[in-house]
């Protein structure tokens, strides 16, 4: 019989501490994460310095209970898999030298894992991966179309040219003065209002994948200070609901169109902006309209950064030998492919 793989994942790529114990790259056995948007929430965004400071306070706890929760010693482990990027410097290097110093202590592989592949395998989490697929990868720093024929083998064939469509939700989110993170607040308002204003849709080049959102967070600060100028009130969950309905109208449209050229039989949603509840509703009415396209959308709690999304990628890793030595460092610009 083939022996269980157990993988520690940690994930300190930008203001969540997370440490996480999966089993066979599918079975969650624990999955701890201590979140820092109290702290950050003062300033209306993620302050670098502040994120590290957390992480150094909490990383070794967070490992700890994450080891205690799975029932597992570091001896029955088979490997540490560490986020490496991208993502911000200082955060990165608290996650990548305490994976080192564990796998340096008790003489485990050590595996990089690269976020936007943590936030991918989140999925199998959920289901089998069945290929080829598509994965739409939407977070705060990342807008992407992910064309996968294999385990570990990545086609970016679309990406953000400017603001990715979670920095559009929380400039947005700024703008209508509502609290940070933006993101949650637009969906729920959007929920509640109509779509009144019209706002544009970059679809950019005909063959294009790519995504652009900066104008759109342009058009909305636009509309909502010439109607202050001209002494008119634009309802916020008005405004909401337009933004959040063009940005999905870009996203879905041209997830199906890649799902019609690449043939997949499987689109996977991920990252955080996968917690959109107005996202998640049309890709899956768009994708009942498809004949033999299996949807898999990952459950809230590893929509956003975790680390059992990091050790289920860095046990496919693992498993295909790939390793990290103590030269490991932190790369906040990794690519993907």
């Amino acid at each position: 019989m083939k022996k269980d793989v157990y993988v520690l994942g940690i994930e300190t790529s930008c203001d969540e501490t997370a440490a996480a114990v999966v089993k066979n790259g599918r079975e969650v056995m624990s999955n701890i994460v201590a979140s820092q948007i109290e702290s950050h929430k003062r300033f209306g965004g993620v302050v670098p310095e502040v994120a590290s400071r957390h992480h150094v306070e909490q990383i070794t706890l967070v490992i700890e209970e994450a080891m205690n929760q799975a029932n597992l010693s570091f001896s029955e482990l088979d490997a540490i898999a560490v986020t490496q990027g991208p993502g911000l410097v200082g955060s990165l290097l608290i996650g990548v030298n305490a994976a080192k110093a564990l796998a340096f202590a008790h003489q485990l592989p050590l595996v990089g894992v690269h976020h936007i592949a943590g936030h991918i395998y989140a999925n199998r989490l959920v289901t089998e991966m069945k290929f080829p697929l598509l994965s739409l990868v939407v977070s705060g720093g990342h807008t992407e179309l992910v064309y996968m024929k294999e385990h570990g083998v990545f086609e970016v064939i679309g990406e953000t040219r400017d603001d990715a469509a979670g920095e559009a939700y929380d400039k947005v989110a700024r703008a209508l003065r509502l609290p940070y993170p933006g993101g949650p607040h637009i969906d729920r308002l959007a929920h509640e209002g109509k779509v009144t204003v019209d706002l544009p849709r970059a679809w950019l080049e005909e063959d294009s994948y790519d995504f652009s959102f900066s104008g759109l967070k342009s058009a909305v600060i636009n509309a909502l200070h010439n109607a202050e100028q001209r002494g008119e009130t634009i309802e916020a969950k008005d405004m909401a609901a337009s933004f959040q309905a063009s940005v999905i109208d870009v996203l879905v449209t041209k997830t199906v169109k890649a799902v019609q050229k690449y043939r997949v039989c499987q689109v996977l949603l991920a990252g955080g902006v996968a917690a959109n509840r107005g996202l998640r509703a049309e890709l899956e009415r768009k994708m009942a309209e498809l004949e033999g396209i299996e949807l898999v959308i990952p459950p809230l709690s590893l929509c956003t950064d975790n680390a059992a999304m990091i050790a289920a990628a860095g046990t496919v890793l693992f498993e295909k030998g790939k390793r990290a030595d103590m030269t490991l460092n932190a790369d906040p610009s990794l690519e993907l492919e």
